[in-house]
């Protein structure tokens, strides 16, 4: 039976145990569970407390894997340099909030920004972490690496039944693509869970970079035959038609949202959401040309098109997903990664979002959160990395009903545990729920139209406001870098013909380096030199690399004994498991001196093609694992020509499969001369005119997953 309630203005209004009960049984619960939500939110919403429904909509950026604290918000510059690592803090332009140098563009809009410093879950599994943060539900499940039918609905499975879309016909929109973890396991906590499947997020696995991008459940559309639209249509019609006899105008406005709806489904509104061709250039440059800071922008679009709450995921790298340091899980290499890859994407992208919904009058209705589950350890482990560490950590809101210029508790002089101010997942679930207006105290049907709270938790009203907690600005610190790297391009100067000069292999640098290095006052030795030689001696551009002797004057010096060697390195912009291939082309060459080529510098010179692992943390090129090494032997060319020809190694490597893990160090990529003949080589006794080289040009690494 059917419960009916007197309003107090005489109109008849639904039961809220009956409204919970028929949503539970209804075939797809597309009506009556949003109708019920308004009506509560109506009824309460002047008892919600401050900036209630403040918030449209959200977008949730997860940085999957967990970043580390001390090289993002929470910098420790007084701890043990064990602790606090290389990096330094900056000023933002708030006094007294500092941050990590990594994040310059981060620091000139702190003013926007409410950092919290004191999440604590004491849980350092991405699993059940992510799960927790995620859902705001602690996991008590039977296996945290499966999905499960009693798994708690992520939040944005609640924002879809209790706060649609009124104008598209998705709410949630996960992309670019779900959360894994290796080798490639869906996680829990991430889609309707106990509600159901028609509850989960939309899932967009997508890459908003490509040149060709385009999400294909639309682009198709055109080409859904007739009798699959209708039939799509009569379904949603069975459905309403369940509770034909409750002809309220709520019943009567979803009704009429369902068909905008499919409207819009049909008349191609909702694919021009993903139409990115339709952003400037600048704007697109601006969020960063990678997969992540393209998603971040699509994100923007979708909700400027209606969406609720779009999940934008950090997006796995080609072959990482049997890496030991995936996304922002830096077990290894963490100085690198962060440095390199991680915090410059994330600097870009989300200042570009947060300024452009600033400039689009939208920021005052969008809430923005950005969060992984989990921090780092303090401490560096053997591989240069940091481990899981779910005792505190750091995150990130801004805009709809955040009040910025603020940092909310904080973490010991270590940063290993929250002195102060600790906070859970629940309380940015209930934060986030109550700015949305659905309120922190919201119910919801599970499948059996049982009422389940949403949140145990408490909003954070400390951090709620419509202006920054203080009007105080200072100058930002830090470097702002004029160019992001978001590419996938392995090596850098290639062909050599960046003004970038060979570096020494005293420490880790991005690009080549010499060794041994060349010293104008000892040029003719056996070293290294980048020349400018344009006509036939380049194969393209004007610029090359040699080893050997006699570069300079064509007059070579010294004693060379067995065993020494010269080398050009350079280091593999974030290497990932899978197949690479180095290959260079090679010209050899002396002073007019055929013979002395063939009679001196091959007999006592050997020239290998290396790709190799570094043995430690200090990433020296003279302290190497070789991983694969190929003989090379370039044709003879005068001082006025060359002789070009392609020379190359392949090997593959692993990090995590089989217990291997070659990229725990870096790996990096060398052309090696070697003397391997017995003895010592008097160079002048080759002549007045002594000159052994080989020229390399247009260096190359592919890489494939």
């Amino acid at each position: 039976m059917i419960s009916i309630d007197e309003t107090t203005n005489g109109q008849r209004a639904i039961a809220r145990r009956e409204l919970l009960r028929i949503g539970g049984i209804s075939t797809l619960g597309l009506s009556l569970p949003q109708l019920l939500a308004s009506r509560a939110r109506a009824a309460t919403e002047s008892a919600q407390g401050p900036l209630f429904g403040q918030a449209k909509n959200i977008i949730w950026l997860y940085m999957s894997g967990g970043p580390s604290q001390y090289e993002t918000f929470d910098p420790k510059p007084d701890a043990p340099a064990e602790i606090r690592g290389i990096f330094n803090p900056i000023a933002t332009n708030v006094p007294g909030i500092n941050i990590c140098e990594l994040l310059p563009r981060v620091a000139r809009i702190a003013d926007k920004l409410a950092i919290v410093r004191s999440m604590a879950t004491d849980d350092p599994n991405h699993e059940s972490g992510g799960y927790w943060v995620n859902t705001g539900h602690k996991y008590v499940g039977p296996n945290m690496r499966s999905v499960n039918p009693d798994d708690w609905p992520t939040l944005g499975s609640i924002v879809k039944m209790l706060k649609p879309s009124t104008t598209l016909p998705f709410t949630s929109v996960m992309l670019p693509e779900p959360l894994v973890a290796n080798p490639n396991v869906f996680l829990p906590g991430q889609n309707g869970g106990f509600m159901g499947a028609r509850w989960d997020p939309e899932i967009f696995n997508c890459d908003p970079a490509d040149p060709a991008f385009r999400i294909d459940d639309f682009s198709s559309l055109a080409d859904v035959p007739a009798l699959r639209l209708n039939a799509r249509r009569n379904l949603l019609q069975q459905v309403d038609q369940s509770a034909r006899y409750l002809q309220t105008a709520g019943i009567q406005e979803r009704d009429r949202l369902t068909q905008e709806a499919m409207g819009l489904l049909l008349s191609g509104t909702a694919r021009g959401a993903f139409a990115l061709d339709q952003e400037s250039a600048k704007t697109r440059d601006r969020y960063g040309r990678g997969k992540w800071g393209q998603s971040v922008l699509l994100g923007r679009r979708l909700i400027e098109a209606g969406v609720r709450m779009a999940f934008v995921n950090w997006p796995r790298e080609p072959g990482d997903l049997s890496a030991g340091n995936p996304l922002w899980d830096t077990h290894s290499q963490n100085n690198p990664r962060m440095k390199d890859v991680l915090c410059p994407q994330f600097d870009l992208g989300f200042t570009a979002l947060i300024e452009d919904l600033d400039e689009r009058g939208l920021l005052d209705e969008t809430l923005v959160v950005a969060i992984g589950e989990m921090g780092r350890t303090p401490r560096f482990n053997g591989s240069g990395g940091r481990d899981h560490w779910g005792n505190v950590f750091s995150f990130v809101l801004a805009g709809a009903g955040i009040s910025g210029a603020q940092v909310h508790g904080a973490s010991d002089k270590t940063g290993a545990f929250p002195v102060s101010g600790r906070v859970q997942p629940q309380d940015l679930t209930a934060t986030i729920l109550h700015l949305l207006g659905i309120g922190s105290e919201a119910f919801f049907p599970d499948r059996f139209g049982r009422p389940i709270r949403a949140t145990e938790g408490e909003p954070l009203e400390m951090l709620f406001g419509t202006q920054p907690a203080t009007s105080l600005r200072t100058t930002p610190g830090g470097l702002v870098p004029q160019v992001v790297k978001t590419s996938n391009e392995l090596l850098v100067n290639g062909d050599f013909e960046e003004s970038t000069p060979l570096a020494s292999i005293e420490k880790p640098v991005r690009g080549w380096q010499a060794y041994p290095t060349f010293d104008p006052n000892r040029s003719d030795e056996f070293t290294v030199l980048r020349g400018r030689v344009p006509g036939p001696r380049s194969r393209s551009g004007e610029h090359h690399v040699g080893i050997g002797y006699g570069l300079w004057t064509g007059e070579g010096k010294g004693q060379i004994p067995q065993g020494a060697r010269a080398m050009l390195v350079q280091q593999i912009y974030n290497p990932r498991p899978g197949k690479f291939n180095f290959s260079i082309f090679s010209s050899g060459g002396s002073m007019d001196r055929p013979d002395y080529y063939r009679d001196v510098w091959e007999q006592h010179f050997t020239c290998r093609l290396v790709i190799f692992g570094y043995a430690d943390a200090q990433q020296n090129p003279l302290r190497i694992t070789e991983f694969a090494s190929q003989k090379f032997t370039p044709a003879f060319a005068g001082p006025y020509e060359a002789n070009y020809r392609q020379f190359s190694v392949t090997t593959r490597l692993e990090s995590q499969n089989g217990g291997a893990n070659q990229l725990q160090h870096g790996v990096g990529v060398a052309v090696i001369v070697e003397k391997t003949s017995p003895g010592m080589l008097d160079v002048p006794s080759g002549g007045p005119r002594s000159q052994g080289l080989i020229r390399i040009e247009d260096v190359r690494l592919d890489f494939t997953a």
